[in-house]
C-alpha cells in the first residue's frame, strides 16, 4: 500500500474552532467561507478542529482593503499556537503593503527562515490562492499556480515532523519590532475584513491525529 504521506488529496474544510473573539469569525459551511474582521474588539483566530501530518493546504484569500499597516493576516500550520516548542509553515500577510508576503516555517519552536515574496499583485483587490504542501521530504509554497519556495528535507537539519492544525487569523502585530515588520497600526480605515473561500484540507489518512488539544 502506498504511503499516504505521499499523496495530497484534498477535500473541502467543513468544520473549524474559533480560538478567540468568535463574534469576529463567520463561518459559512455550505458555501465554504469565512470572514474574520480586525475592529475594537481586536482580531479573530480559526483553525481546523483536527490536525494533520503531510499534505497540501489551500483558500482563496482576499486581504483587508484600506490602510493595512500594523496588521498580520495569514494562512499558517502549526502543531499548537502558543507551544514554545511548535512546528510552524507559513503564509504572512504584512499590513505595511499588501505587495508582498513573507514565507517562513519553525522546527521545535525555532523560525529565523524568513522569505519576503513579490507578488505581483495587491493581495486585497480580488481572491488569490495560496497553497502549502508539506511532504515528509519537502516543503512547497504556492501562489496562483507558481511555485514561490521549495524547502527540502536535509540529513542533520530539523524539519516540521509534528501533526499540525490549519491556522488563519488578523491580529495588531505592530508591537513586533517597534513596528518595522508590519508597520505602526494607524486603524484608519477599520474594520478590516479578511475573506477566506474554498478552503481545502487533505483527505483524512491514517498520519492525521483526530485530537483537538
Amino acid at each position: 500500500m502506498a504511503d499516504p504521506s505521499l499523496h495530497h488529496e484534498t477535500q473541502p474544510l467543513k468544520q473549524i474552532a474559533v480560538d478567540y473573539t468568535p463574534e469576529a469569525c463567520d463561518h459559512c459551511p455550505a458555501a465554504n467561507s469565512i470572514a474574520l474582521t480586525f475592529d475594537h474588539r481586536g482580531g479573530a483566530r480559526w483553525r481546523t478542529t483536527s490536525r494533520f501530518r503531510y499534505g497540501t493546504f489551500s483558500a482563496l484569500i482576499q486581504c483587508p482593503g484600506g490602510n493595512t499597516s500594523g496588521l498580520n493576516f495569514n494562512l499558517y500550520l502549526s502543531s499548537l499556537e502558543g507551544d514554545k516548542s511548535q512546528d510552524e509553515i507559513d503564509f504572512e500577510f504584512l499590513g505595511k503593503d499588501k505587495t508582498i508576503v513573507q514565507t517562513n516555517y519553525y522546527t521545535t519552536g525555532t523560525g529565523n527562515r524568513e522569505q519576503v515574496h513579490d507578488l505581483g499583485f495587491d493581495c486585497s483587490d480580488g481572491f488569490h490562492e495560496y497553497v502549502i504542501k508539506w511532504d515528509k521530504e519537502y516543503i512547497e509554497w504556492v501562489i496562483d499556480g507558481k511555485l514561490v519556495r521549495r524547502v527540502e528535507r536535509k540529513e542533520g537539519e530539523d524539519f516540521p515532523d509534528k501533526p499540525m492544525f490549519l491556522y488563519a487569523s488578523v491580529w495588531d502585530a505592530s508591537y513586533i519590532d517597534n513596528a518595522r515588520w508590519t508597520g505602526p497600526y494607524v486603524g484608519c480605515d477599520a474594520p478590516y475584513v479578511c475573506l477566506y473561500k474554498d478552503i481545502h484540507v487533505p483527505v483524512r489518512t491514517a498520519l492525521e491525529c483526530s485530537s483537538d488539544s
